[in-house]
């Protein structure tokens, strides 16, 4: 069977815009820099693009970077210590960082000063706002028609504006490996750049009304053609380097003017970095050039799938989600730190991001045989290792415990909610498997030691406060909690009281098996405590056949993530839930779930673990469940509410779960997730991890042998 045709196959889900469409605006950046741009190919009009929190209004049209944070200076300096309660458990008091007062709404509260300044600082900050200097309004436009190649990664823009002859056309591109934005416009048009102060607003990335808290200084570059814009905000600073055949000039404080040549195309590059570019300057065309080359190798490399085969009116709509996920993933989500929620695009949770959603954005990396794009993230927890651990001491245990709500220094968030969670804890083990076995079954054993071996130390610390964390009862079972505030958050205002979720009891038996395997792995004796805890988990909890969500009172709130379903999805089995009991809670939360309280990840959830119990249509069915959450709209953005836009935990675990669905796992059965009557050609994917067995059972191994444990390399035609 001749291979499928990858060039055909994405390009026939480009997106195309023909119209203004304030929720959908399409993206161009490389992993670690990212703009949204309008109709025009820039962001000329980012007011028809809103953004909204409350009565605040921002832009979905940002120019993000994974470097450009910004942190207000504080009245004084403060501690988290400062936000610290004390929480009783089996073992005494703890102390957890936590909000003391009424969060509202995603924690916009009117907290203590130390709450809020540590809550909102450091905040991602919008760059620039790049737009077309025009008196005209975007209704004016006519003849608009937007056409994203997502193969090579190029922007080309054309509208005919008011009084033209005919069209005009803009094409736009973002370099692969430097944060420059490369523009080709024969508007006639100047390009405007303005630059905003940073904002400690839930949403906003951006504050335009403090024009006196920063600098902007425009000067000569180092060569002909070249200037230099130097940014100041606080301790904030970093440089804005133009390429251009056009003439930069300044136009108020914070605005800089670049004005086309006559009778010539603008050609324009706009390079962002931390310090002045010392590399060989390149234009426009050049960046379009390293552009379409990288595009193009992505999607030449890792797994694909082909769904065009089956007569299914479901398979076109998966398949064109699947391919704009991995456009959205790939420019959004592989850089040297975890992702926000939303990206690069815009602002939420002031831009910082969630450790207990990283798996969510990632891991499809490595199941779609590209673990290169997970390893850099998963670097920076070597990087906060040592708070991880002064925070695990200081509560008294071992290991490290992973924060929930940080930025690049990896300092917790206070939260009400945040701080309680624990299913954060095993994702680091988890992602380091991923990436490992995909190394081994693309046959390179060199890289898999070496990953291995530099991960260790970050795998064994997560165990450690694994093991360390549970509570141990008369009987010698051992407990999760509390407190304790589940997965599916419902149960944060009883967090006092809440033990044993039934996800994070199945993912804590296996991570910990994991660990010790790595320990056989490098040559090390297993942790027998490791082992003891894992065999000694208490199950979860069965109610009438069901499991629960907690197994205490009120037992399941129907609301939010159901969770538990993620513990036979997620988690392979573990021996801890039996698969009736499984197949029972799907089809109870098909019944009775509030399905507009959930949100974009909790149906890729629904597919894995229908996947596991090999129930197609459950799996195909739940990818694409028509409520609003589970919204994928014309540029791929998963939306889940006008404060929240876009929702890459959405697209990243679709992607997830097709690879489970496609490849199944070790030792299990071929595409247990797609109905046989469906035509489906796939290639390239790891099968998932099996289920694991206590490292008791796993003869210790020498890194000679342990390409035999490998995942056997599948390509299904």
């Amino acid at each position: 069977m001749s291979p499928i045709d990858r060039h055909a196959l994405v390009t026939r889900h480009d997106p195309r815009v023909d119209a203004v469409r304030p929720q959908w605006p399409l993206q161009l950046g490389n992993g670690s820099f990212a703009v949204a741009v309008d109709v025009t190919g820039l962001q000329t009009w980012p007011e028809a693009y809103p953004h909204r929190f409350g009565d605040e209004v921002g832009t979905l049209l940002g120019t993000m970077s994974q470097w450009g944070w910004h942190s207000e200076p504080p009245p004084r300096e403060y501690d988290l210590a400062e936000t610290e309660v004390r929480y009783e458990t089996p073992r005494g008091p703890v102390p957890y960082v936590d909000l003391g007062t009424n969060p509202g709404i995603h924690g916009a509260s009117n907290g203590t000063p130390a709450e809020e300044w540590l809550r909102n600082n450091p905040h991602r900050l919008q760059l620039a706002r790049i737009g077309f200097l025009t008196e005209i309004s975007p209704d004016e436009l006519t003849g608009i028609d937007q056409h994203l190649d997502q193969w090579q990664g190029l922007l080309i823009s054309r509208f005919t504006p008011p009084g033209a002859s005919g069209p005009v056309t803009v094409r736009t591109a973002v370099h692969p490996t430097r944060d420059a934005l490369g523009v080709v416009s024969d508007t006639g048009w100047a390009v405007v750049l303005d630059f905003p102060y940073g904002s400690q607003n839930w949403a906003l990335a951006a504050d335009w009304d403090r024009t006196e808290a920063h600098t902007t200084t425009l000067e000569p570059g180092p060569r002909s053609g070249t200037w230099v814009i130097r940014r100041t905000l606080d301790a904030t600073t970093h440089t804005v380097t133009l390429t251009t055949n056009g003439t930069a000039t300044t136009e108020g404080p914070h605005r800089v003017l670049v004005t086309p040549p006559d009778d010539a195309e603008l050609d324009l590059v706009v390079e962002f970095s931390l310090a002045q570019v010392d590399a060989p300057l390149v234009d426009a065309g050049q960046v379009a050039s390293a552009s379409s080359a990288a595009w193009q190798e992505f999607w030449s490399s890792g797994a694909t799938i082909d769904l065009s085969g089956t007569d299914d009116t479901r398979a076109a709509e998966l398949e064109r989600r699947i391919v704009l996920s991995q456009y959205l993933t790939r420019l959004n989500c592989a850089a040297n730190l975890p992702p926000a929620e939303m990206g690069l695009l815009a602002n939420s949770w002031r831009g910082k991001f969630h450790l207990e959603m990283h798996w969510w954005h990632v891991a499809h990396f490595a199941l779609w045989g590209r673990p290169e794009l997970v390893e850099p993230s998963l670097d920076w927890y070597l990087s906060i290792l040592a708070g991880a651990r002064a925070t695990a001491a200081h509560q008294g245990y071992r290991g490290a415990r992973w924060p929930k709500q940080v930025g690049p220094e990896g300092r917790e968030s206070p939260s009400n909610i945040g701080t309680f969670l624990l299913w954060q804890q095993p994702h680091p083990i988890h992602l380091a498997e991923l990436v490992v076995r995909a190394h081994q079954q693309r046959g390179d054993r060199a890289r898999a030691d070496e990953l291995q071996a530099r991960w260790a130390e970050l795998v064994f610390a997560s165990a450690e406060f694994m093991a360390d964390v549970v509570n141990e009862d008369a009987q010698g079972r051992f407990h999760l909690g509390p407190p304790l505030v589940p997965a599916q958050e419902s149960y944060g205002d009883i967090r006092a009281r809440v033990t044993n979720p039934a996800f994070e009891l199945t993912y804590w038996r296996w991570a910990l098996l994991v660990a010790n395997r790595w320990r056989t792995d490098l040559g090390l004796p297993a942790e027998e405590r490791w082992n003891e805890v894992a065999s000694g988990l208490v199950p979860p909890h069965v109610r009438d056949g069901v499991l629960t969500a907690i197994d205490t009172e009120p037992w399941t709130i129907r609301t939010d993530h159901p969770s538990m379903l993620a513990a036979y999805g997620v988690v392979p089995p573990v021996g801890l839930v039996a698969p009736e009991v499984v197949r029972a809670t799907v089809d109870d939360v098909l019944a009775e779930w509030d399905w507009e309280s959930t949100w974009g990840w909790d149906y890729p959830t629904l597919a894995l673990t229908a996947a596991r119990l090999e129930l197609p249509e459950i799996a195909v069915d739940g990818l694409l469940t028509p409520v609003t959450k589970n919204e994928y709209g014309p540029n791929g953005h998963n939306r889940q509410s006008d404060r929240l836009p876009a929702y890459l935990p959405g697209n990243g675990g679709l992607l997830a779960a097709v690879a489970v669905m496609a490849s199944g796992w070790d030792g299990g059965p071929g595409s247990p997730g797609f109905p046989a009557s469906w035509q489906i050609r796939h290639e390239g994917f790891v099968p998932a991890p099996g289920p694991e067995r206590p490292s008791s059972e796993v003869e210790t191994r020498s890194s000679s042998e342990r390409s035999e444990h490998a995942p056997t390399p599948t390509t299904v035609e």
